[in-house]
């Protein structure tokens, strides 16, 4: 018989306790403070990147931002994380790729609102809000970003439900990606924080999140994990 959800969450947190024998109580004081300030209220989704340096730096503002998921949307490039840049970013990231199909930014779309977000495309539009507009209580939102050299595809804009501008005033039409990403990031992340909206992970995801964060970070928990289902039977 399968767990029901319910027993499942029960098992991840007693498996956690277990784990949690074999970081130090500073490390793990720390998982649970970064937690805390982690929010999946903004997701971050990249579309065909090319630039894998300037890929893994948005990964890099994410994790500084506490921004926890990032969807990658493989369509003509493959992304594959700058070690040099992300600095280990990327470890403590949710990181989900489309890529089974020739172009799989519809099916991210589609699966983007199914989870509740509204697709928010991060380009000038006729329809455009400026960054100091933006309103962030309507809901969860997903920050969608394009290419250094060609943008979003034409499906990415036109199937966006709402678009976001940054306002410049020099010769340069754009911004680079992880300067974008930075920018809008330390914008909405700051009034995020100082406004009364549940941003904040639910306690269902704390869990799945730091049990990911201890098998990462401890060697050969995949043994150890055996060790201890095999021990309790389950």
């Amino acid at each position: 018989m399968g767990c029901t959800p319910f027993f499942f969450v029960i098992m991840q947190r007693e498996l956690i306790k277990f784990l949690e024998n074999f970081i130090s109580d500073r490390r793990r004081k720390l998982f649970d403070s970064i937690l805390d300030n982690r929010t999946d209220y903004i997701s971050v989704v990249l579309e065909d990147i090319f630039q894998s340096h300037n890929a893994s730096a948005v990964l890099r503002t994410c994790d500084c931002f506490g921004i926890q998921n990032v969807n990658i949307i493989e369509n003509l490039n493959t992304y594959d994380v700058n070690p040099d840049v992300a600095l280990g970013s990327d470890k403590w990231l949710s990181m989900r790729k489309f890529n089974k199909k020739d172009f799989n930014t519809p099916e991210a779309y589609e699966c983007l609102r199914k989870e509740g977000y509204r697709i928010v495309a991060t380009t000038p539009h006729a329809n455009d809000t400026t960054l100091d507009e933006f309103d962030l209580e309507k809901g969860k939102v997903a920050l969608v970003f394009g290419t250094e050299l060609k943008g979003l595809s034409s499906v990415a804009i036109g199937n966006a439900d709402e678009y976001l501008k940054i306002p410049m005033f020099g010769f340069t039409e754009s911004f680079n990606i992880s300067v974008s990403a930075a920018i809008i990031l330390n914008h909405l992340t700051g009034i995020l924080r100082e406004s009364s909206m549940n941003w904040k992970l639910t306690d269902d995801a704390k869990t799945i999140i730091k049990l990911e964060w201890l098998k990462r970070s401890i060697k050969s928990s995949d043994l150890l994990e055996k060790k201890y289902l095999s021990g309790n039977n389950i």
